[in-house]
């Protein structure tokens, strides 16, 4: 344990996520490793013994694919070439899992499609819970071989943070290679300091963050900031620690930590709220006037087709959409009650003529409230 990181108690759960990072799985000459997968999975059964529940977002098929086909798979840099050296990793992922796991270990593939469509979402959620009910560890990934732009920018820490909301987790915890939040990166900063806790993730925090720690892993501290954030805003804190550190590891298990924790506020999100505010949008907007902008940020109106003034991109009814303001700046965002070919037709209608224009009517709203969420301007950013 890093001696200038004091020991602290983890808050009470009952639910976690563990996500599992691709440098904690991958050997030195290629493949995957025991060496601290089985310290975490250690973890994950004397948490089941205490009447907890455990689910694993582990990364490491990409590793596992490349050191299959070392000789003849490439540098990994090229897209389809990752997308191939996923889907060969995935089975000695999972296998990896199993040898470690008194319990049965079920894989489950996610893409964006499967979080951003609500009925598809829920199924996820009922299957998961399912999962856990009869006593079977989910290891979770992204389905990287069909879902090209999250391979290409999406990552499982940020995956994880919705994996937490998504099944109702009290903690996530992020093990990595590296055992805490610093002031620097403690790599090329010999005055890095670590940081225990952290009561509020401020722009000066995130700053703090370095990239990634390895060619192994794509993702650095930064996305495990966000990640946390994303946690925080569903009211679900977050650890995060070495897994490479065996003593610290054990330590979990006793409801201690040796790393940075990453609070949360009080109160929880609602969680159709926060699916709303976070799972990915469909590639279209629809741009509104100043008069639905007004009625939408007070955060009790529907959007009408009449606030209306534009539709990009393309969506299907019950897509998730960003709603926009004229200048572009997104102000909520919601299930679409039509696609955009229906929308860009009763754009500045009255709801009473939806029924004339499309010769059916699935309400008098393009966007209803409760299917909607207002997004505050720092979420705004990528």
């Amino acid at each position: 344990m890093n001696a200038r990181l004091p020991d602290q108690v983890l808050p009470p759960w009952r639910r976690a996520v563990l996500k599992v990072g691709s440098n904690l799985l991958a050997a030195d000459g290629g493949g995957l490793t025991v060496r601290h997968a089985a310290a975490l999975a250690q973890f994950i059964a004397a948490s089941h013994a205490q009447g907890r529940q455990v689910v694993l977002v582990s990364s490491g098929a990409v590793a596992a694919g490349r050191a299959l086909l070392r000789e003849r798979a490439s540098g990994g840099s090229d897209l389809v070439a990752r997308q191939a050296l996923a889907a060969l990793g995935q089975a000695p992922m999972i296998a990896l899992w199993q040898s470690l796991s008194p319990r049965p270990v079920a894989q489950v593939l996610l893409t964006h499609d499967d979080l951003r469509n609500r009925r598809r979402y829920l199924n996820a959620r009922a299957t998961l819970r399912e999962l856990l009910a009869l006593d079977v560890l989910p290891v979770i990934n992204e389905n990287d071989t069909v879902a090209v732009d999250e391979l290409k920018l999406g990552d499982n820490d940020n995956l994880a943070a919705i994996v937490a909301a998504l099944v109702d987790a009290d903690l996530l915890l992020i093990a990595s290679d590296i055992d805490a939040l610093y002031t620097a990166d403690p790599r090329v900063d010999a005055a890095a300091v670590p940081i225990p806790q952290v009561a509020e993730l401020t722009p000066a925090i995130i700053a703090m963050a370095g990239g990634s720690g390895s060619a192994v892993g794509t993702g650095g501290m930064r996305t495990k900031l966000e990640a946390a954030a994303k946690a925080a805003a569903a009211g679900i804190a977050t650890a995060l620690f070495c897994g490479s550190d065996a003593a610290t590891v054990q330590a979990l298990g006793t409801g201690r930590l040796c790393g940075t924790l990453v609070h949360a506020p009080a109160s929880r999100m609602q969680a159709r709220k926060y699916w709303l505010r976070h799972a990915p949008a469909a590639p279209g907007h629809i741009v509104v006037d100043a008069g639905a902008v007004r009625a939408l940020t007070g955060g009790r109106a529907s959007l009408l087709p009449g606030g209306i003034v534009q539709v990009t991109g393309e969506f299907h009814r019950g897509d998730m959409v960003e709603i926009v303001a004229g200048d572009g700046h997104a102000i909520a965002r919601g299930l679409s009650q039509y696609g955009a070919a229906e929308v860009r037709r009763l754009a500045g209608q009255h709801s009473r003529a939806i029924h004339s224009l499309l010769g059916y009517s699935y309400g008098d709203e393009v966007v209803h409230r409760d299917d909607m969420a207002t997004v505050a301007p720092m979420e705004t950013g990528a």
